[in-house]
């Protein structure tokens, strides 16, 4: 049964289990979202690097692209280990790739706040401003021969520095040397607006996106999930030692109040059971007067027949209560037990004697099959116990019955003795119930004789039960006998 107190504690456990799960699920989402801000970071360091060499090799916002690619394949890195950064991609307006380094990528339809994550990478776009005018161009696309700047240049680039005048030449004497190295031939013109317009339309760089690997971010995450499920695991496994330690105790208290109750209960039984030990001894001496008187009036010579056969009626009656009365009292009388050598051929040997009057009556065949052995008992109490047992045999059986008595020393040290009978037997369902006070299958039975064989042999730590006796009858099996040595 739940008591309030009990459902506030369990609610509480229960309440506390939830919020540990709840905050170890919110920590994970705070640790996998920061690895992913890291790796953002990251990302954006490498576009500012790319902005940086794309600064460093650009013209008038002119990009030859053979002099880039060095530098996206750098960005990648080279050797064993692959890199964080795993692609490279700088694109036009039309989406076709003006320069590209690393692994080919499928570029998704639409990046939502300009990032796409997916199972092991992901794909950033524009995380830096590299300018709309830049205009990436291969070599070959170059006006001229790509190689004099000067006559490359747009028309709004700056003028060339001013080309000193030639002095007349010194007879015998050569010329100037830069003078052998200036280019000869005609100069080239330079790119017209709509040429240049042209050219921004097709080369100019309108996206960049990079490519970089989610390993480090899954690493991280999967050892913070295995940390996190550690955590969940050793709390609830706490809760759930908090709630068992608190059911134990619960438990452990109701017990203790049932103990208490139990305890006053025994005592007040013990008390009732002095005072019915009392009571049925001093019924006895009353008893003993009517049956003296009985036996009086059926000595008397003048007493008519009826009146002799009233009081032999009043003498068995006597006997009969006397008989429970005393049954009683050795049942509630205490154990107190005196542990000697017993020899238990010889205690069977006294039992027969004191039943010799009752087997003959009956003509019983009595078989005893016993080694001599030597056993740790109360010699007083074995006897009384064997006596209710081979006295319940004598009534059980018919006239011309078979009662065997055997004891059979078992595993060394121990032994048993065997009461058995070719009686009606006892039913299946009441071989539990046998050994109960006041329970008895016999009309003339007090049902307290073997309820005190059970009281002997508990006391002394043995244990008794009833069998079915092959191919009719009881069998009552006393185990547990600790044999000291043969007699």
């Amino acid at each position: 049964m739940i008591t309030r107190r009990s459902s506030l504690v369990y609610g509480t456990l229960a309440a506390i289990w939830v919020l540990l799960l709840a905050w170890q699920t919110a920590e994970h989402a705070r640790v996998k979202e920061a690895a992913r801000d890291g790796l953002r970071h990251r990302a954006k360091d490498i576009s500012n690097a790319l902005g940086v060499v794309m600064r460093s090799v650009s013209f008038r916002g002119t990009i030859v692209r053979e002099r880039l690619q060095p530098a996206l394949n750098a960005l990648i890195g080279q050797g064993d280990q692959p890199s964080e950064l795993q692609s490279v991609r700088l694109l036009n307006a039309a989406g076709e790739v003006m320069a590209s380094a690393g692994n080919p990528i499928e570029l998704p339809a639409d990046l939502p706040n300009g990032e796409k994550w997916g199972a092991t990478s992901v794909v950033f776009e524009n995380l830096v401003d590299l300018g709309t005018n830049n205009v990436v161009v291969p070599l070959a696309n170059l006006p001229g021969d790509g190689r004099r700047r000067t006559n490359s240049l747009p028309p709004d680039a700056a003028a060339p520095p001013p080309v000193p005048p030639e002095r007349p030449a010194l007879a015998d004497q050569p010329p100037p040397a830069f003078a052998t190295n200036r280019p000869t031939g005609p100069r080239r013109r330079g790119l017209t607006p709509e040429e240049l317009r042209d050219m921004r339309e097709k080369y100019g760089l309108h996206d960049f996106i990079i490519v970089m690997s989610t390993q480090y971010v899954r690493e991280l995450s999967n050892r913070d999930l295995w940390l996190r499920f550690m955590i969940g695991l050793l709390g609830t496994v706490a809760v759930a030692g908090y709630g068992l330690a608190w059911r134990s105790f619960g438990n452990t208290s109701e017990l203790q109040i049932r103990l208490a109750r139990a305890s006053e209960l025994n005592s007040h039984l013990k008390e009732l059971n002095l005072a019915a030990a009392g009571l049925a001894h001093e019924t006895r001496n009353p008893l003993n007067i009517i049956r003296g008187l009985a036996q009086m009036i059926t000595k008397q010579q003048e007493a008519n027949t009826e009146i002799r056969g009233k009081a032999r009626d009043i003498i068995d009656e006597a006997d009969r209560v006397a008989a429970q009365l005393n049954e009683f009292i050795n049942y509630s009388r205490p154990r107190d037990l005196r542990r000697v050598p017993t020899n238990l051929a010889s205690v069977l040997g006294e039992v027969v004697r004191a039943l010799g009057y009752d087997l003959e009556e009956k003509k019983v065949r009595l078989d005893i099959h016993s080694d001599r052995l030597l056993v740790e008992a109360d010699e007083q109490l074995l006897r009384q116990a064997l006596f209710n047992l081979v006295l319940n045999a004598i009534q059980a059986v018919p006239v011309g019955g078979a009662i065997v008595l055997r004891t059979v020393k078992r595993n060394g040290t121990g032994a048993s003795i065997e009461i058995a009978d070719n009686g009606p037997g006892v039913p299946p369902e009441s071989r539990a119930e046998i050994f109960k006070p006041y329970f008895t299958t016999n009309q003339t039975g007090t049902g307290l004789g073997l309820a005190v064989v059970q009281q002997i042999v508990s006391a002394h730590g043995w244990e008794i039960v009833c069998l079915p006796n092959e191919p009719q009858g009881a069998l009552f099996r006393i185990t547990g006998l600790r044999v000291m040595l043969k007699a």
